[in-house]
């Protein structure tokens, strides 16, 4: 089992403190939930607090130094102790983007690859009837992907080398990473639990 080396009220009162934007929040938890989703599914169901924590702090310290993402993180982590592996697996999440440090463990290659999808299902959802993500097929999904202009700001060349790393296809990716989100409280009800007011 591996140990994060915090607890999940530290680690939220750590990003709140380093994060005031609502929307930072809401895609910590929506990354959150994705990764305790993956890790029960994949076979790491002992180590879904860890998958979870490494979800919610991957962007700790974006909302105040998102001109040092991922290399400010390790002293910001420092202060709820965090443990080594939860500090490399945050900062592998930036790769080649923002940073050198490499996603090793199938975990950071997860977390690398789903990230920036999680943005596009976000948006997605803002834009549906429904608000929610639970109507929504791999087929919509895909034409939201190929569309450039749509969530402009989430790099779908790094979601295509997330799923190569990770040894799947890219409809793979889409398909779990959609079905983690439909697994999930909608949006509003998942803001509500964790105290966040859009």
């Amino acid at each position: 089992m591996t140990s994060a080396g915090c607890t999940r009220e530290e680690a939220w009162e750590l990003l709140k403190k380093y994060n005031e934007e609502p929307f930072h929040l809401h895609h910590a938890v929506t990354v959150e939930g994705v990764m305790r989703y993956m890790a029960r599914e994949l076979g790491y169901g002992e180590d879904e607090e860890f998958w979870g924590l490494c979800g919610l702090l991957h962007d700790v310290d974006f909302g105040s130094y998102p001109d040092e993402h991922c290399t400010k993180a390790p002293e910001l982590l420092a202060e709820i102790g965090a443990s080594e592996e939860l500090v490399h697996a945050v900062c592998s999440h930036g790769f080649g983007l923002c940073c050198d440090v490499e996603p090793v463990h199938e975990m950071e290659k997860v977390l690398f690859a789903t990230d920036e999808l999680t943005g596009i299902i976000g948006a997605a959802i803002i834009l549906r009837p429904s608000k929610s993500c639970k109507d929504m097929d791999l087929k919509s999904l895909k034409k939201k992907f190929k569309d450039k202009r749509f969530a402009g700001g989430c790099s779908r060349d790094v979601i295509t080398k997330g799923a190569e790393q990770l040894g799947w296809e890219l409809n793979d990716l889409m398909q779990r990473t959609l079905e983690a989100m439909q697994s999930m409280p909608d949006p509003d009800e998942l803001d509500r639990m964790n105290g966040i007011e859009l």
